[in-house]
């Protein structure tokens, strides 16, 4: 479980409903607490930052949050409880996942294998299939926002995520975590569902290595990797290896999409999308330490 910071002077004890206990984290939007109600649910609770309260920009982006948070499936992220995005305190309670991250996972007990990493693969791949089919594009797909929950693996932290448009891209510049950037991103060219696909291919890379797949000595040597360079991916097990491959093309046209990712992962027929029933199924294996791959 990620370390709980003890609270510090100017940290707010309460927000909304919330008794807050201690910081679970902080980024550039905003600090997340560790939070509980009067019924005893734990939450963490992010609170916008104080410069930020009179940025309607930045609220505007919170509130962007939010909606993607409530659009995507609860067993594949943090629901959330409650909200305020208007108050003078613009809060996000989402439910408390008790579990590291892949990052402080692999940092702390080496990279995965065998039937660790095949559940692994299957549940973020099911997590993401989830969030592109409720029209979210999620755009920072790393370690550090999958967490290793009991029920299996959640994808959180959609503060830069998108609402896809009707043509299922976005014109973006390059937002994201320099080593899990998809090279459309590093290019600036559209940024889509391709984009994950290649960040959940890095992402799948450093939990069999323990490394970066694009790491560099600087972040301009990491994006020419990104753009020129392809990944070894030898140390996986078919079909693992063949999927992970297609996911890391250069070009976001010949990357699969979640929903054949998973259906590869799975060994089911490639069809064009993967069904309510594919997804229940998949996401039941991943918190399961049963085999299921291939």
């Amino acid at each position: 479980m990620s370390q709980i910071v003890p609270l510090g002077p100017g940290d707010p004890t309460r927000l909304g409903p919330f008794t807050l206990s201690g910081r679970i984290g902080e980024g550039g939007q905003g600090i997340v607490y560790l939070g509980r109600n009067e019924l005893g649910d734990w939450a963490a609770v992010k609170l916008l930052h104080v410069k930020f309260n009179g940025d309607t920009i930045a609220r505007s982006r919170f509130a962007r949050e939010l909606r993607a948070a409530q659009r995507v499936a609860g067993f594949c992220t943090a629901q959330v409880l409650m909200a305020d995005v208007e108050g003078d305190t613009p809060y996000i309670a989402s439910e408390y996942i008790e579990g590291r991250s892949l990052r402080e996972r692999v940092e702390a007990a080496g990279p995965l294998r065998g039937t660790e990493l095949d559940r692994l693969a299957v549940g973020t791949a099911t997590a993401l299939t989830a969030i592109h089919h409720a029209g979210i594009v999620h755009r920072d797909f790393k370690p550090d926002n999958v967490l290793l929950a009991a029920g299996g693996p959640r994808v959180v932290d959609f503060g830069i995520a998108r609402i896809v448009d009707s043509t299922g891209t976005i014109t973006s510049r390059a937002i994201g975590t320099p080593a899990y950037l998809a090279p459309e991103q590093v290019a600036g060219g559209g940024v889509g569902t391709p984009t994950d696909v290649f960040a959940w291919g890095a992402t799948i890379v450093y939990a069999a290595t323990g490394k970066a797949a694009f790491g560099g000595g600087s972040i301009a040597a990491t994006l020419n990797r990104i753009l020129n360079e392809d990944i070894d991916v030898s140390m996986l097990s078919e079909p693992l290896r063949g999927v992970v491959r297609a996911c890391l093309s250069k070009q976001a046209a010949d990357r699969p999409t979640a929903d054949r990712v998973l259906l590869g992962l799975l060994g089911l027929p490639e069809s064009d999308d993967a069904s309510a029933v594919v997804l229940s199924h998949a996401a039941r294996l991943a918190g399961t330490g049963r085999p299921y791959i291939g």
